[in-house]
């Protein structure tokens, strides 16, 4: 582990890669699951705020979910998560070329809202833990992501350089810049033979 501030960092950010490969998992992770994409405090309040505009953008179930269910739920572990449609995919999520995507990230890209989408989804395969004193940044594997860990090895690019805009989004630059030097640090020191 590394410590960075107020974060103890798993090495496997570092030494592990990945690479998201939307033709061949077809964005499962939208779709598996048995719940939404957690959500910040300010998350699930600007998903409320901005719902009128991301509405035009949602298929005819989701709008059904969210206006039933609510822009943010809660779920069976007590915490704020998007809702499910039907207990399956998110309810912000669309299909296009038979590839799930997300709604509020295509209203982003296209200067409808000013949210890219929540930083749990930006940050997959990373997942935060909030302790009391610390947050456990983690590397989450998952059967559904083999595509995205074959393509990450094939170009060699490590899981903390993947998710490097959401990793500066959520800590900042100058914490990125601090987990940049320790990962280069380790690749120096790390003995090839070991491999």
């Amino acid at each position: 582990m590394l410590e960075i501030d107020n974060t103890l960092v798993s090495l496997d950010l570092i030494t592990s890669n990945f690479a998201c490969n939307l033709q061949a998992c077809k964005g499962a992770c939208c779709v598996t699951g048995d719940s939404g994409a957690p959500l910040e405090t300010e998350e699930a309040k600007k998903l409320q705020e901005i719902y009128p505009a991301l509405k035009a953008y949602l298929r005819n179930e989701s709008v059904v979910t969210i206006e039933t269910l609510g822009t943010s739920v809660i779920d069976i572990e007590s915490d704020t998560v998007t809702p499910l449609n039907d207990g399956k995919e998110c309810a912000y999520t669309l299909f296009e070329d038979g590839i799930a995507r997300c709604a509020i990230e295509k209203a982003y890209n296209e200067g409808v809202i000013d949210f890219r989408k929540p930083v749990s989804c930006y940050l997959y395969p990373v997942r935060i833990k909030k302790y009391q004193r610390y947050d456990a940044v983690n590397y989450d594997r998952w059967e559904i992501c083999r595509p995205a860990i074959k393509m990450g090895n094939e170009i060699n690019r490590p899981v903390y350089l993947f998710v490097k805009d959401a990793l500066c989004r959520h800590y900042g630059e100058a914490w990125f810049t601090r987990l940049e030097t320790a990962a280069k640090e380790l690749e120096i020191t790390r003995d090839p033979s070991s491999d």
